[in-house]
């Protein structure tokens, strides 16, 4: 069975635990050789330990594969751009990019602090980018290449207590379209992947309830195995045609999301007013409105 990665060069961060891990592992399966990143923070981005993506590297080796590990943080830009050179240092090419690197500091709104909701988007959002920005000008010299983004449902449909995160993760769909968009004429492509899996960062969710202990017990099923799969498609020469999507994988369930698209709309001949849009336009429009839902809200069915 030929593999789907053969001598591809992937780097993917946070690898050293969770979902990055397991896309690490997978990649070298299929015959990727493989740029493993992880600082080894805690989940909330502090300290540092070498140990994690040393582990995820030494366990592909003994598999076979091939590996080095990586300990800069994304969300910087040099540090960021090290990233990239070690995959060109060490293997002479780079063939894709998952940005999966993450940290966590939820709060509800009023109470966040300006340092909590700026390291939130300086690792997701900046990450993603300083990566991306590294490794595109090699795509577009080669005129390939790949880019998985992880975005989430706390963006893509809402949370309580995330706006950092929540903001980081909409703003990265807007990134990934943008890039697919400007680099689609050399062939390189940028796709998200909105993960539902026990990691190490749901692991802070509040069990404070029997209703928030019954949701947890049912993420805990939904491995980050799980999510690796669809990664490894979108990194591969299969995957030719797909960019600009965003995904979503539940267990064994695979979803493509909806993007933002008008979807009613009311005119005046004569204009608008304020008082017009009160008597005329809001209500109009209010049957169309979203309400505020969050991901569980959605997402109502057991994984399957």
């Amino acid at each position: 069975m030929s593999k789907s990665l053969q001598d591809k060069v992937i780097i993917v961060t946070g690898a050293g635990r969770g979902i990055g891990r397991e896309i690490a592992l997978l990649c070298a399966g299929e015959g990727a050789k493989v740029v493993v990143n992880d600082p080894g923070g805690a989940a909330d981005g502090a300290g540092a330990n070498a140990a994690p993506a040393e582990e995820v590297v030494e366990e592909i080796r003994k598999r076979g594969g091939m590996a080095v590990a990586n300990f800069e943080s994304v969300a910087e830009a040099v540090p960021a751009s090290k990233i990239v050179k070690t995959a060109t240092d060490h293997f002479g090419r780079l063939d894709g990019v998952v940005n999966n690197a993450g940290i966590l500091r939820d709060m509800i709104f009023h109470k966040m602090s300006v340092e909590a909701f700026e390291a939130v988007i300086k690792v997701h959002l900046m990450g993603s980018f300083y990566v991306s920005h590294a490794a595109a000008r090699i795509f577009r010299e080669q005129e390939s290449g790949s880019f998985v983004h992880f975005t989430s449902t706390s963006g893509l449909i809402g949370n309580f207590g995330q706006a950092n995160y929540a903001a980081a993760k909409l703003g990265i769909v807007g990134l990934s379209k943008s890039i697919a968009l400007d680099m689609g004429r050399f062939n390189v492509r940028s796709n998200c992947v909105s993960p539902f899996a026990w990691t190490r960062m749901i692991g802070t969710i509040p069990t404070e309830t029997e209703a928030e202990k019954a949701r947890v017990e049912k993420i805990k099923q939904m491995g980050p195995e799980k999510i690796a799969p669809l990664c490894g498609y979108l990194l591969g020469d299969s995957a030719k045609d797909v960019t600009g999507q965003i995904f979503g994988v539940r267990m064994n369930e695979i979803f493509l999301f909806s993007q933002n698209r008008p979807i009613r709309s009311v005119q005046r001949s004569e204009g608008w007013t304020p008082q017009s849009i009160a008597e005329h336009g809001m209500p109009a429009l209010k049957g169309s409105f979203y309400k505020l839902d969050r991901s569980a809200d959605i997402f109502t069915w057991d994984p399957v």
